[in-house]
């Protein structure tokens, strides 16, 4: 399966993207989702994040407190790297066995940390960033998830900066109009992927 990386920071349009290409046929695999599912309650890795974290990462139903946990990692470096030692490799085998299923000249997966893992370089054929000023993204999160402005700018110090994601990048859509636009974009880049993916007809 020939697979192209999606990647970019918080708020800079990632999931406009691959539902751009989810519309055009392309199977997508979200990092994010296999994530949700890994740690579902009574999961192994959810186990594995509370033995990690204690209880408090926990709701009393049993499922994860992501605010809770979201606020740790953000604050603790060595606290992110051993939540991404825990789910990273997991997520990235679930993401080769759902590739070994799908029949389609290529696949998108979407992956938003691929340049601070460093887990999934070797199952990509292409990397695509997603890009915009970061004025922007603090505007996107803010209006989208009501996190104050100090929240987004933590969450933005945690992740790789957009010269290391530009740095990896073999294709670069610039997300500061319409979804239109990027959407458009999209279709140009599809062309060039069915062009060079081995198994398009």
């Amino acid at each position: 399966m020939w697979v192209v990386g999606l990647t970019g920071g918080i708020g800079s349009g990632k999931s406009v993207v691959s539902d751009c290409f989810s519309r055009l046929g392309v199977p997508v695999i979200d990092a994010d989702e296999v994530a949700r599912e890994l740690t579902a309650p009574a999961s192994e890795a959810l186990a594995l994040i509370a033995t990690a974290f204690g209880a408090s990462v926990l709701q009393p139903d049993g499922t994860l407190n992501r605010t809770v946990l979201r606020q740790r990692v953000f604050a603790d470096t060595a606290a992110r790297k051993q939540l991404e030692a825990i789910l990273h490799p997991r997520i990235r085998q679930r993401i080769e066995h759902a590739l070994a299923t799908l029949d389609a000249p290529y696949a998108l997966a979407v992956i938003p940390l691929l340049v601070e893992t460093g887990h999934y370089h070797t199952l990509l054929n292409r990397v695509l960033v997603v890009d915009c000023p970061e004025t922007l993204q603090i505007e996107r999160v803010m209006a989208r998830n009501a996190y104050s402005r100090q929240e987004v700018v933590a969450i933005l110090a945690s992740q790789a900066s957009r010269s290391e994601r530009l740095a990896i990048a073999d294709d670069v859509l610039v997300n500061t109009g319409s979804a239109a636009s990027l959407c458009t974009e999209v279709a140009r880049l599809h062309a060039l992927y069915l062009h060079q993916a081995p198994d398009s007809p």
